[in-house]
């Protein structure tokens, strides 16, 4: 038995020998699960001044009085770690037992081998900067996609599956970009099509159809945390659909991602900013906002910006920035005062976190319908009425209301005009007692302040993004709280991993950096992420997972990508074609490996069962959202109309009224639309759609895709009414179209 053990460790040892470590791919995957928790990145909590993340650091003398090296390139028999790692004493030992942390035999005889061989360092491959690989055109397709997957392919000696049937390869083709099947005219139009560009002209035809944005906005808007309500109790209504809309024609004309991105963070600080370009800052404002009684003001702001800070991080940075809000980051380059100098950039709007006009806190961009100017202006004018009504009898009879109790003085000491709906809750009862006549009056103009705040409340605003006049100062919050600033003013900058991208230092207080810069640095060539990132959550969206399967996680505790060359490939291409996302889409669904089929062999069992080697086409179950759609479009039901007010289909009783504690009912919306696409469904904060049992929660920003395997599938299509309704109206048709079974079938 020790025999075989050691003939394996020699026969390892060898290997590695043979061939070259590589730090990124080998080496810091393991330092990073297994020590950098403690020896890692954050300074306050680091053990005993060792630190392994940091090159320099590692390699220098860090307990002075012993003389003891983290790593000795060349020599491990004195580096302390490869002492530490096997040595048999239980208290010495690292990891240590009672961390949860183990090493296995061969991951220790590699950190010995790479130490052995100069222990060479590198940098982690998502924070390098994006370099197009040389590709090899040797697929007949002409499409570099196929040549890299070819390439990893060969060397676990395997190739290609068949292409798919026409019949799949237009449905998935179908549903990736439009997010629905085709109809049956367009199948009948495209298997006759016996060209040669059959299948890109139907490519194109998608890509054109305004259906694509609609398919490609659910994404944005899970990412987004998009709802038409705040959140929290009382979870009061907002019309932030209008920026939605903005997201569907975004995707349908095209626009460059980098455009895109700069609109949506920074549309407001734009030269000669328009209202579309102010719009699309709403972005930044779909986040919850805590309306309850007792909040903090202050607090609720600091929150808010905190979401901004860590979405953006997330969606554009891969990045989990959030684990820097109370800390240095335990595994990547981000401290502590990295995550505020972000934050510095979302922290200069006039936003107070106080409530205002619920569910439509200020700032905002008024898009009010005439309809809504007109209502508003009956209730100002009845609200002007009954105040000169006051105002004359409160003149008129001033000496009378002066001996009123002194309990009253607070309220009557302030203007007619001044006082709030509070005020008159609290007193008008004691006043009618007192003077029926002035109580009638009073409770005129407390009714009409009333009509006149609903119908300013009911006018369509829009949370959008300013900036305040005078500057907030921005420093460091203690554990993230947001009562204890610590130390000198923060300045708005970007992370040491963005560091080659130079038009942003803190350092350089005068040129106060805002917004515009961030989204200018964040689309820039030289940044090693959002490209990476966003291609990556492209991929996911069509073959169900990504390259990098943790699509929220790019730092060195995500996973590794299944193909480095490919996501490195696809980033270039994306950000040189001037950031074109029906280019790139059109260039992954065109390839070979979309098209094959994803049959799955015996030996692709074996050798790639996740499909990670991309082996076969994509096979994964549809989100509940796409399952809706598919059974109304099917059916001839489906109302595919662009944009308007959310809508309310078919729900089962009770579900809002027993989450508000009966205070909001749910009113269902009649005609078609009841039948309108998933995208224009209305979400409720606290409880969101019924009928979408796999989604992301909306309450924070998620890029991830759920996908499950429950009973809920069943129930929810056997038992949800929109899906009964489809079924019985297909069937309709069917028995129209066809006089026997087997037609029918």
């Amino acid at each position: 038995m020790f025999r075989s053990v050691y003939s394996i460790l020699v026969i390892f040892m060898l290997s590695w020998a043979a061939r070259e470590i590589d730090f990124s791919r080998d080496i810091q995957p393991l330092l990073s699960e297994n020590c950098f928790h403690c020896h890692g990145p954050d300074n306050k909590n680091r053990e005993a001044n060792l630190r392994l993340d940091d090159e320099a650091a590692a390699k220098s003398i860090y307990k002075k009085k012993k003389g003891l090296i983290g790593i000795v390139p060349g020599h491990p028999e004195k580096s302390t770690i490869i002492e530490r790692m096997f040595t048999d004493d239980e208290d010495d030992v690292m990891p240590p037992l009672d961390s949860n942390r183990t090493l296995t035999q061969e991951q220790k005889e590699l950190i010995r081998e790479w130490i052995k061989q100069g222990a060479e360092w590198g940098e982690h491959w998502a924070f390098k900067k994006v370099e197009r690989p040389n590709v090899a055109n040797r697929v007949e397709s002409g499409n570099p996609i196929d040549d890299i997957v070819l390439e990893n392919l060969q060397k676990h000696q395997l190739s290609f599956s068949p292409q798919a049937s026409k019949e799949t390869l237009l449905r998935r083709v179908s549903i990736d970009i439009t997010g629905v099947p085709p109809s049956i005219e367009d199948q009948e139009a495209f298997l006759s099509d016996k060209s040669s560009h059959a299948y890109e002209n139907a490519v194109d035809r998608l890509l054109a159809s305004k259906k694509f944005g609609q398919r490609m906005a659910w994404d944005w808007l899970d990412a987004a945390r998009y709802s038409d309500t705040d959140g929290f109790q009382g979870d009061p209504t907002r019309t932030m659909w209008l920026w939605r809309d903005w997201v569907v024609d975004a995707f349908n004309k095209n626009m460059p991602f980098d455009q895109f991105t700069i609109w949506q963070l920074a549309g407001d600080l734009l030269p000669n900013a328009t209202r579309e370009q102010i719009l699309a800052t709403a972005f930044n404002r779909n986040h919850m906002i805590n309306g309850e009684g007792g909040r903090i003001a202050e607090e609720a702001r600091v929150e808010n910006v905190q979401d901004r800070t860590e979405t953006v991080a997330t969606l554009w940075m891969g990045l989990t920035m959030g684990c820097a809000r109370c800390h240095d980051h335990k595994y990547d380059p981000l401290s502590h005062k990295e995550y505020f100098q972000l934050y510095d950039f979302f922290n200069q709007t006039s936003e107070t976190g106080k409530i205002g006009g619920r569910g439509k806190s200020e700032p905002t961009l008024n898009f009010a319908t005439e309809k809504e100017i007109e209502n508003y202006k009956q209730k100002s004018d009845k609200y002007k009425a009954a105040l000169q009504h006051v105002e004359t009898y409160e003149t008129e009879r001033k000496l009378q209301i002066s001996k009123y109790p002194k309990a009253l003085n607070g309220f009557f000491k302030k203007k007619p005009k001044d006082r709030h709906r509070w005020d008159f809750r609290k007193f008008l009862k004691d006043i009618k007692a007192l003077n029926e006549e002035h109580h009638t009056l009073l409770n005129n103009l407390y009714k009409a302040i009333g009509s006149r705040d609903k119908a300013k409340n009911e006018q369509t605003k829009v949370m959008v993004m300013d900036t305040n006049k005078e500057r907030r100062q921005t420093k460091i919050l203690e554990k993230g709280l947001y009562n204890k600033p610590i130390g000198a003013e923060i300045f708005g900058g970007i992370t040491k991993i963005l560091g080659k991208i130079k038009k942003i230092n803190p350092r350089d207080k005068d040129k106060n950096f805002n917004r515009l810069d961030l989204a200018h640095a964040l689309v820039s060539r030289d940044n090693p992420l959002t490209a990476r990132v966003t291609v990556n959550r492209l991929w996911q969206s069509i073959f169900g997972q990504g390259i990098v399967k943790s699509v929220d996680d790019f730092g060195v505790q995500g996973d590794k990508p299944t193909n480095q060359k490919l996501i490195d490939w696809l980033a270039a291409e994306f950000m040189e074609s001037g950031w074109d996302i029906k280019g790139l889409m059109k260039k992954i669904v065109t390839s070979k490996t979309y098209k094959q089929s994803s049959r799955i062999t015996d030996e692709l069992r074996v050798k790639d069962l996740e499909n990670k080697l991309l082996s076969r086409g994509p096979r994964f179950r549809m989100p509940s959202w796409m399952l809706r759609d598919q059974a109304l479009q099917i059916s001839g039901l489906l109302n595919d109309e662009l944009g308007g007010p959310s809508i309310k289909p078919y729900q089962p009783e009770g579900i809002w009224s027993e989450a508000t504690f009966g205070k909001i009912k749910y009113k269902q919306d009649t005609g078609k639309d009841l039948y309108r696409r998933s995208m224009y469904i209305f979400w409720r904060r606290i409880v969101g759609p019924t009928m979408f049992f796999d989604n992301a929660a909306r309450q924070v920003c998620d890029v991830k895709m759920h996908l499950t395997n429950t009973p809920l599938h069943a129930l929810v299509t056997l038992n949800d009414t929109t899906y009964v309704e489809a079924a019985r109206v297909m069937a309709e048709r069917v028995m129209k179209m066809h006089l026997s079974d087997r037609e029918r079938l």
